[in-house]
């Protein structure tokens, strides 16, 4: 994840606690699903901050994250009772020995990476015979404002132009029973779709973080002005005190599973 187009500075770290709050009922959900058991080895792919760590943990896990932000992981991992190994998802073949998680999980994570499909046959090969991988990632087409808001459209404008201009596909979600196929692993056993309907009072901080976040490479691709990135803080503000009642669709978390 060399070429994580969010950033990574303390904002940002924020702003992926904040999201893990809100996904973390729609992600307790489907680790029940799957029948995570105590004593478990569970591997989260891309453990950021460490939330789903956490989750695992607490269902008697045995927990091993792997990140390329060495510092954030290691405090993730020990905040969640477990190990931390510093690896890129988009390259390293042998971070862990094969078949040797019971459990491997991504969450927002292949929205990210350079090879969506060789990061999965990655993962798919350390799971351990009997196990499964679980991956969440966004559809992020579903954003959008109801009734219609022009500041709404400018951050779909940016934030999916800049995601598109690096290569991403803001969609991934919706392909993951494809790029199961792709990558050899089968058609999911399960399929999951969860989705938040917030307004503009509770959804425009999250909406303006990620413009923070993105405004660095929108600004490398001439997608926005520095005058536009400082304006637009103040534009959502505007919307957020004018229209507090409008609702706030958010993307949609869609979550794939399948057994060894």
């Amino acid at each position: 994840m060399s070429t994580y187009v969010l950033g990574r500075t303390p904002e940002e770290h924020e702003r992926l606690r904040r999201q893990a709050a809100v996904w973390q009922p729609a992600t307790a959900r489907l680790l029940d699903q799957v029948g995570l058991s105590p004593g478990d080895r569970c591997l989260d792919a891309g453990c950021g901050t460490g939330a789903v760590m956490e989750l695992m943990a607490a269902r008697g896990a045995r927990v091993t994250g792997i990140d390329l932000d060495t510092e954030l992981g290691e405090k993730a991992a020990a905040g969640a009772g477990g190990t931390f190994v510093r690896a890129d998802l988009d390259s390293d073949d042998d971070a862990v020995p094969p078949q040797s998680f019971d459990v491997v999980y991504g969450r927002l994570v292949l929205l990210h990476l350079n090879d969506p499909v060789a990061a999965l046959r990655r993962m798919w090969r350390w799971v351990a015979p009997g196990g499964k991988l679980v991956v969440q990632d966004y559809d992020m087409d579903a954003v959008e404002s109801v009734p219609p808001l022009p500041v709404v459209d400018e951050w779909r404008r940016v934030f999916l132009g800049a995601f598109a201009g690096a290569g991403r596909d803001h969609r991934i979600g919706l392909r993951l029973p494809a790029l199961f196929a792709e990558a050899g692993i089968g058609a999911p056993g399960l399929t999951d779709v969860a989705g938040r309907l917030g307004t503009m009072a509770d959804s425009a901080g999250m909406l303006s973080a990620t413009y923070r976040s993105i405004a660095p490479l929108a600004l490398r691709l001439g997608l926005i002005t520095e005058e536009q990135r400082d304006r637009f803080p103040a534009d959502m503000d505007d919307a957020m005190r004018a229209h507090p009642g409008h609702l706030a669709v958010w993307p949609l978390l869609i979550g794939a599973v399948r057994s060894r």
